[in-house]
């Protein structure tokens, strides 16, 4: 009877120790299979430390693709920006006009924003250097008279221009690079930057500089914002962007015909010019064009060189 009982039992525990082992068989694979659907993502909620090497990886390839890509077909430059925490009160360019020759004066705000993102106002203020620019919002017919003058008194320029003039004139910003002088970036549209987004600031600049270059076949360096208007967060995007921002430090009311006619803006030029000057005309106006010849030439007479801005890089 005894040795019925033991060998009962010896059964009974080699039936078990096979039921064991077939469950720890079969449970195996369910765990490697758990693994496999549990991997992390940075859309599952992990640890923040999980989280945030996850994002910042992902974010530094993107840079990384963005400086060396740029934009398609034109590899114009476009990196990534944050503007988190920039101020973007809406400031308008403006000064205070000094007597005798004198550089004009700007806020400490505006100075201190010139200085921390690489902007231009003037340009060599220890010298007899002047630097004239215009701004080409749309033709008026006297840009081609405007070039002629240029080029007979012998004075380099930058034509600052805009989405629609490159389209429409084409062939007048072809002759300014082929007559040595500088095209800058004025924005597709002419919008007030302060009032939109991060990605339109970029895109009125990056768009503008990508019809300049398939026109040309060049980069755009400089940029001046419409109506002068501009903020700490949109002179960040623009230097992001690989440009300097050219304000002016003499200018006048010429956008509109002048009541004085061109002797106004001959007398308000040459009143008010000063060492390093950079100067702001419209290329819209009849009375700067008719009094353009007299003023490049007696500026000179006066012992005033005329440099371009990019003399002031150097």
């Amino acid at each position: 009877m005894l040795r019925k009982i033991c060998v009962l039992f010896f059964i009974s525990m080699l039936v078990f120790s096979t039921a064991s082992c077939s469950f720890i068989k079969t449970k195996k694979p369910l765990n490697d299979e758990k693994k496999s659907v549990q991997k992390p993502s940075v859309n599952v909620k992990t640890s923040n430390n999980d989280v945030s090497k996850d994002v910042e990886d992902k974010s530094a390839e993107s840079e990384a693709e963005d400086t060396t890509k740029g934009t398609v077909n034109n590899d114009v430059y476009s990196p990534q920006i944050n503007t988190e925490g920039l101020d973007n009160t809406l400031y308008g360019w403006g000064m205070r006009v000094l007597p005798d020759h004198k550089t004009p004066e700007i806020t400490s705000k505006a100075m201190n924003l010139i200085k921390k993102y690489d902007g231009i106002f003037t340009g060599d203020t220890t010298k007899k250097y002047v630097y004239l620019t215009f701004d080409e919002g749309y033709e008026n017919g006297y840009t081609p008279k405007i070039l002629d003058i240029l080029k007979a008194n012998n004075v380099k320029a930058a034509f600052f221009v805009t989405g629609p003039y490159i389209k429409e004139h084409g062939d007048l910003v072809k002759r300014m690079i082929a007559e040595g002088h500088i095209v800058g970036n004025h924005t597709v549209n002419h919008p007030s930057l302060p009032k939109i987004s991060d990605e339109k600031v970029k895109s009125e600049i990056t768009g503008l500089a990508e019809m300049f270059k398939s026109l040309t076949g060049k980069n755009m360096h400089y940029f001046r914002p419409p109506m002068g208007e501009y903020s700490e967060r949109t002179l960040y995007i623009t230097k992001s962007l690989g440009y300097k921002t050219v304000f002016w430090s003499l200018a006048l009311a010429d956008w509109q015909p002048l009541p004085g006619g061109p002797d106004e803006s001959y007398n308000t030029v040459m009143n008010r010019i000063h060492p390093g000057a950079v100067i702001l005309l419209h290329a819209v106006s009849k009375d700067d064009t008719m009094a353009l010849d007299r003023i490049l030439k007696d500026i000179k007479v006066q012992g005033y060189v005329f440099k371009t801005l990019d003399d002031i890089s150097k």
